[in-house]
């Protein structure tokens, strides 16, 4: 038997195939070869066509069957990772009445800053956990505000990831954990947080029904057997935001555990058992893949907007260097960049800064000495002091760290990345082989229940290897301070 995994990201659509019986990869890949484009109408606007997406899984789909080498008659479930806190919205005949409004996207940043002042802190606190802030339920009530015509038109608002499944099924339907991801949970009463909803003026029936994230939520139409070259009826069995799925895929459960993500965004994601924060206008909180009331998993989720898309930009504007070459010119510059400070906030407004959005700074440049590698090094540091800043942020949360995990990809090939992080954290970094789209297969294979079987697996497959704290880190530590000195310099005058 085999298992099929997605992961629905804004920059491509991943597809794995496991082998149900070991866990084992046999087939990964990504589609388009190029990124998606993000439509940008206005500034700090984050848009995308949620067919696209769906098209490339179709793409993605005949392609990975075809690397496997499978029958995919022996294809017994599909799980489905997916980008968070994005709108859907769609008509009674299931058409996108609009543009998906993607995670990165700040026109709600207003809007849920009101809600928390004239609903309370306390309130949002206690019941959601964050505040409304930019999330799901916040940019549905710019719809509604900015587009009421098209709103009147609404039958079902939906995250990425129930949209795809509703193209593979024709089920409209969402899950706690992902209602939890657009601040749509009550995790008091556990239910959904109407209360919110009618404060914003939403009509509550807008919301679909609920499943379980592991559970079987829809059997494949023949329409969608056609579209991606599988069989008709194959169950869709666990579905979860990228974020969650991606501490799935490291084996992250448990209190203290975390797990790193060093792709477009950056993300520091830990598990606690905690229903409160002191942190709560900073950092998200969202149901982990194996919350329930009575056995609270709460993702805390510290992310980076500006992260590898900063990295991304110096190798787009440069066009010769790959990323190794790149990284190589960096590993000849000495720890601090020589001066030169990159504040890698540049893709919209940052929770972890309260939701500022400060661009891209890049400072310090000295003309007769500074040359690439000093860039690279500087947008590399750069983006490590703001997971190391994150981290500090969840420290203060009272998380007590048991182990870091990250994947194989991504900044995290990164020697100078890992070894700064590594460094100014006092933790180890273990670094797996494996991806959101394999870890979605896996948990489509199995139940809640077997989480623990999961997370022993992936400790034996696939541990790459371990970055650990070097002892000399006076280097790191005041380049770290000069970089943070320079950040509060710009968070003064934004």
């Amino acid at each position: 038997m085999y298992y099929l995994g997605y992961d629905v990201g804004s920059s491509s659509v991943k597809a794995a195939i496991i082998d149900g019986a070991s866990g084992k990869k046999l087939a990964v890949l990504h589609e388009p070869s190029n990124e998606m484009g993000i439509h940008a109408p206005q500034k700090d606007w984050a848009e995308q066509d949620p067919d696209l997406w769906y098209k490339h899984l179709c793409t993605a789909t005949k392609r990975v069957v075809k690397e496997a080498g499978i029958d995919v008659a022996l294809i017994k479930g599909i799980g489905i990772s997916y980008q968070m806190h994005g709108l859907v919205v769609v008509d009674k005949h299931g058409k996108p009445l609009r543009n998906a409004i993607i995670w990165c996207d700040s026109r709600a940043v207003e809007i849920g800053k009101k809600a928390t002042a004239e609903l309370g802190k306390e309130r949002c606190d206690t019941q959601l956990l964050n505040e409304p802030g930019n999330f799901t339920a916040s940019k549905l009530k710019w719809v509604r505000d900015q587009q009421p015509e098209l709103y009147e038109k609404i039958h079902k608002y939906m995250l990425p990831g129930d949209y795809i499944a509703y193209k593979l099924t024709g089920d409209i339907c969402t899950t706690k954990n992902g209602l939890s991801e657009g601040i749509l949970w009550d995790y008091k009463k556990d239910q959904v947080a109407n209360w919110l909803l009618d404060y914003y003026d939403l009509d509550t029936s807008l919301t679909p029904e609920i499943v379980e994230n592991f559970s079987d939520q829809g059997l494949l139409t023949q329409k969608a057997a056609e579209e991606t070259g599988l069989q008709a009826g194959i169950p869709i069995r666990y579905r979860a935001g990228d974020q969650p799925n991606n501490a799935l895929s490291l084996g992250v459960f448990e209190p203290g555990e975390v797990a790193a993500t060093g792709g477009t965004s950056g993300v520091i994601y830990a598990v606690t058992d905690s229903l409160q924060s002191n942190q709560s206008s900073r950092i998200n909180h969202f149901a982990h893949v194996n919350y329930s009331k009575e056995h609270p998993r709460i993702g805390k989720l510290m992310c980076i907007n500006g992260a590898g898309i900063q990295y991304r930009w110096f190798r787009n504007i440069n066009g010769e260097d790959s990323y190794e070459a790149m990284n190589r010119k960096a590993s000849k510059v000495d720890i601090g960049s020589d001066g030169i400070v990159v504040i890698p906030f540049g893709n919209g407004a940052e929770r972890i800064l309260n939701n500022t959005n400060t661009g891209t700074q890049i400072c310090n440049i000295n003309l007769n000495k500074h040359g690439q590698g000093h860039l690279y090094r500087a947008a590399l540091e750069g983006i490590a002091f703001s997971f190391v800043y994150g981290m500090e942020l969840l420290q203060k949360d009272t998380i007590d760290v048991s182990f870091v995990r990250a994947g194989s990809d991504n900044l995290f090939r990164s020697e100078i990345f890992s070894n700064t992080v590594a460094t100014l954290i006092g933790h180890e970094i273990e670094i797996y082989n494996t991806t959101g789209a394999i870890g979605a297969a896996r948990a489509a294979s199995m139940h809640s229940s077997d989480l623990s079987t999961l997370g022993e697996g992936i400790a034996q497959n696939d541990h790459v290897m371990n970055y650990v704290p070097l002892k000399s880190n006076e280097a790191y530590l005041e380049a770290y301070e000069n970089w943070k000195k320079q950040l509060n310099t710009i968070l003064k005058y934004t």
